[in-house]
């Protein structure tokens, strides 16, 4: 043989090619094949009714998003007896394949790599008539990518059972020769065994390369198939259903062939789609289910965004998920599984564990881009020390193929191999769903314990990270939130739907509540449905403003229905009702004239003192606490606070800035480190007035231009007795790559900022001394964030933005974008926010920032039915009650509670309706002890940043 390593590579190409051509030895056309459409996306049945016309192959078919049904009938060739018969659906749309009513698989694509086949009859009797339904939806696995697709080719075909084994068995081997990665003896080897194949055909050749196993000691990685599905992205929520049943259809067809395959599937909420509109399909899914091989992970309603919404919102997410999975299929997840979520908050290894979640593994952290992560397999520690046994898997994808260099690739890129000898492999196609093919498991059977591969097995999740608990290792610990170094967009993009979220949240505290304190039938079925309803807008590509305009569309109508409900559910009336656990302040009107309700909570108006009453002079206002100075430009030149007769500002604040914000990739996504060079001032304002001038509340009026297409007009506001002022802002926004900040130097000198996430706070550096610090450059918050130093501070309060960045004593709320992918309207048009400037003596913890906070986001609420007296209250500031509720499964009064500044102590909350007993529980309302009581209070011991859960009977 004339050794020519690549001559002999090109002819085992050639060879592969030959082999899989005789897969399908024999090709067939159906008799008739017919269309009807375009029509909208309807039922089986009414498609049943269409009027149906000829089709033709290579006909462009549309508008995007449109559907066409297909008949196909066939009679199969006599001389295929005995044989399996596929059919062959070449085309670049997704498509459903029905027969007798059912949904069987999808189908999409045109090359073999893809999924253009589907198995018709097991063994033909041969002569058999076929009738065959397709359901194609003008579009292609990521949505618009296809938006005028075309049938290709459309045949029935006799399957070939060994030559699919041969072109398999020579095709794994052909690429692990080619990965150059092989010691030199068994990479000649393999190489010169596989051209004799190639001389002489002999099946033994190839079969004895395959005993050839790996050592003793080898990478082991567990393979689990996956499909992410984005519960909505690049197209809207009605066709992920339908990717739904196409994708769980293909899988649990391909459990039948294939019975080691594990396939792991998250997110309650697509199994509950199914479960209403297919039962058939339904009833395939939980026959695997219990069968080990379609397994249920993640224990979350959706895979939700895991920054943007509240504690409790993140709480309902695991309560939800962990309870469909466990009724419907008695499943109770171990595993938190977020693959693609653009980072994740530090309370949520606390609340993992509170939902019986110990595990958790993520993908999209590999795409750091200042620091990668040091470990594939460590701990991660969360804000009040609880733990979780994290995996990233080293392969750097969820949507592997299971192939010869992806095995490789990951072995090679393993972080861990001095503590730890496996990883884990998730293959199949994903994001538009579709999961692993045939050929994908073909791969892995051959590559199992193969010379030069990884010892690679199919596995569940469980039995993944059961094996990872049993090595000895020692893990490295990862303290704090995982923030994400990219995608930094996320916190600002469609606003419209931040301020929903908030707003909505706060509708449903406030329902629940009221709902529990008026006592008699608790509206448990409508609040499940709402919250469901809030839970699937969070998922992390809704929430985070990442797709495309018909799912905001969606969104749209989903929050209009939540606030239309929420509001019935809270009703109108006469009492004041307040938020849960804090004293708040604000001017109401009472039989007909102005008032200061201040509640500690729940307790009735009452008149203004004297002393808090403000005073408008130009543009100046001022009240018992505040001076503040405005210029006609409409900034603010000087805030005092009157108690320390201390400058909060360090130049003027309240600067409307403009940047370009022009990201080299992923528009709606990212906001990139070059936008900072962009900062510009944004016009001054063109006039001002005097809108408000009462001793209960002062307002002036600014009205500018921003950018080049749009206009503001912002209230600044100083009320009665308010130790905050406020900037009360409508913006008519149509700007192109454009981002809007507002700024405020703070007279401090502070190394750290503090932002409130979800249950408790994060501190992020004010300087870029670090990679770590240069990176954090935007970062997401909730209702706050502050700048402090010893003895004094100020916060900026929000109603809805959750983008924050500080530099030096430069803090920033970024306020809007608009960016035009894939969304081309996102952003533009008409919004409404505030945010206000808190100043406070003394420490954020000490001033009440949090509970300011709160009280500017809970507006006064006039119900029917609750006594003017405290409903429940808290004797310790570190302690916050979050939430009022009944319980999940029982008539119990839930109360939801945690730890806000890092303390810990004894708390007493104090009950106003008399009650028998009280228990501490988890998330999931079961009990973890018993709670001692103390005549009308609750004794409840506490630690720093704990999240606690008491039901009282």
């Amino acid at each position: 043989m004339i050794r020519h390593p690549e001559y002999t590579r090109a002819r085992l190409a050639q060879t592969s090619e030959r082999l899989r051509e005789r897969v399908y030895p024999e090709l067939c056309d159906p008799g008739e094949l017919l269309v009807a459409g375009p029509v909208d996306r309807i039922s089986y049945d009414d498609a049943g009714a269409l009027e149906y016309r000829p089709a033709r192959l290579g006909e462009r078919l549309g508008p995007l998003w449109a559907t066409y049904w297909f008949r196909l009938t066939a009679t199969v060739p006599d001389e295929w007896r005995g044989a399996r018969v596929d059919l062959i659906w070449q085309t670049t749309a997704e498509t459903t394949l029905w027969r007798d009513g059912r949904s069987v698989q999808g189908l999409h694509g045109i090359e073999h790599t893809q999924r253009p086949d589907a198995t018709v009859l097991d063994e033909s009797r041969g002569g058999e008539r076929v009738e065959l339904a397709l359901e194609l939806a003008c579009n292609g696995l990521f949505g618009q990518q296809e938006a005028h697709p075309e049938v290709v080719s459309c045949k029935l075909a006799r399957f070939d059972d060994d030559a699919w084994r041969l072109y398999h068995d020579f095709e794994l081997l052909r690429a692990l020769e080619a990965s150059e990665s092989l010691a030199a003896g068994w990479g000649g080897h393999l190489r010169a065994e596989l051209n004799r194949f190639c001389n002489e055909g002999d099946p033994a050749i190839l079969a004895a390369l395959y005993e050839h196993h790996n050592g003793t000691r080898a990478h082991e990685i567990s393979a689990i198939g996956h499909a992410h599905i984005d519960t909505a992205w690049l197209w809207p929520l009605a066709e992920t259903y339908r990717k739904t049943v196409r994708t769980f259809g293909s899988q649990t067809r391909y459990m039948d062939e294939y019975p080691e395959y594990r396939f792991a599937c998250s997110q309650a909420q697509q199994y509950a789609w199914i479960k209403e509109r297919d039962p058939d399909l339904w009833d395939r899914i939980r026959a695997r289910v219990e069968r080990g091989q379609f397994v249920p992970v993640g224990g979350s309603w959706v895979e939700p965004d895991c920054n943007i919404p509240s504690g409790e919102s993140l709480l309902r997410q695991l309560v939800h998920g962990q309870r469909f999975f466990e009724d419907e299929l008695g499943i109770r997840c171990r595993e938190f599984w977020s693959p693609d979520a653009f980072g994740y908050c530090n309370q949520l290894p606390q609340l993992l564990r509170l939902a019986g979640i110990t595990r958790f593994l993520t993908q999209k952290l590999s795409l750091n881009r200042f620091n990668r992560p040091d470990s594939h397999t460590f701990v991660w520690e969360g804000i009040d020390g609880s733990e979780v046994l994290g995996h990233f898997p080293p392969a750097d994808t969820y949507n592997s193929e299971a192939g010869v260099k992806e095995l490789l690739y990951a072995e090679r890129e393993f972080k861990d191999h001095e503590s730890s000898g496996r990883s884990l492999l998730v293959f199949g196609f994903g994001d538009g769903g579709g999961g692993p093919t045939r050929a994908m498991l073909e791969s892995l059977r051959r590559a199992a314990d193969l010379q030069g591969l990884p010892r690679t097995t199919p596995a569940t999740s469980d039995e993944f990270f059961s094996a990872l608990e049993a090595e000895e290792a020692e893990r490295p610990v990862v303290v704090g939130e995982l923030y994400f170094e990219y995608h930094r967009g996320v916190y600002t993009s469609q606003a419209f739907v931040k301020r929903g979220n908030r707003i909505c949240e706060q509708l449903l505290h406030d329902a629940e509540f009221l709902a529990a304190a008026r006592g008699g039938e608790y509206p448990r079925a409508e609040l499940d449905r709402l919250w469901k309803l809030l839970l699937l807008q969070q998922f992390h590509d809704i929430l985070p403003g990442s797709s495309i305009g018909l799912v905001y569309e969606d969104a749209r109508r989903d929050f209009e229905e939540l606030e239309r409900s929420l509001h019935g559910l809270i009703g109108t009336g006469r009492v004041p009702v307040n938020t849960i656990g804090v004293s708040r302040r604000d001017v109401v009107l009472v039989d007909g004239a102005l008032a200061v309700v201040e509640a500690a909570p729940y307790a009735a108006a009452r008149p203004v003192d004297a002393g808090d009453d403000v005073r408008v002079d130009g543009l100046t206002l001022e009240n018992a606490h505040l001076r503040v100075e405005l210029s006609e430009d409409g900034t603010v030149l000087s805030v005092v606070d009157r108690t320390t007769r201390r400058e909060t500002l360090a130049a003027p604040g309240n600067r409307l800035e403009l940047y370009e914000d022009l990201p080299v990739a992923f528009d709606a996504w990212d906001i990139d480190p070059f936008h900072l060079e962009t900062r510009r001032d944004c016009p001054p304002a063109e006039a001002w007035s005097v809108v408000g001038d009462s001793s209960l509340r002062g307002e002036i009026a600014f009205e500018r231009r921003v950018g080049e297409r749009s206009t503001l007009r912002q209230v600044v506001r100083l009320d009665a007795g308010a130790r905050r002022v406020e900037f009360h802002t409508s913006v008519d926004w149509h700007e192109s790559h454009k981002l809007l900040k507002v700024s405020f130097p703070i007279g401090v000198r502070a190394p750290n900022a503090t932002y409130e996430m979800p249950f408790g706070y994060a501190e992020r550096p004010t300087h870029r001394s670090t990679s770590f610090d240069r990176a954090r450059y935007e970062v997401p918050g909730h209702r706050w964030a502050d700048l402090s130093e010893h003895g004094f501070g100020a916060a900026l309060l929000t109603d809805s933005k959750y983008g924050y960045s500080c530099h030096g004593d430069e803090l920033r709320i970024s306020l809007l974008r608009a960016p035009k992918s894939p969304d081309p309207e996102a952003d533009m048009g008409r919004h409404e926010f505030a945010y206000a400037l808190f100043p406070h003596a003394g420490g954020w913890r000490e001033t009440g920032v949090v509970a300011e906070a709160r009280r500017f986001n809970a507006p006064l609420r006039w119900t029917d039915g609750v006594a003017e007296s405290s409903f429940a209250s808290v004797d310790d500031p570190n302690v916050v009650l979050d939430t009022i509720k009944r319980g999940e499964r029982s008539d119990a009064l839930v109360l939801r509670l945690y730890e806000a500044h890092g303390g810990r102590g004894v708390a007493r909350v104090r009950l106003a309706e008399p009650f028998g007993r009280a228990r501490f529980a988890n998330a999931l309302e079961e009990q973890t002890a018993d709670a001692s009581v103390d005549g009308d209070s609750i004794v409840v011991p506490y630690r720093p940043h704990e999240v606690i859960t008491v039901l009282v009977d």
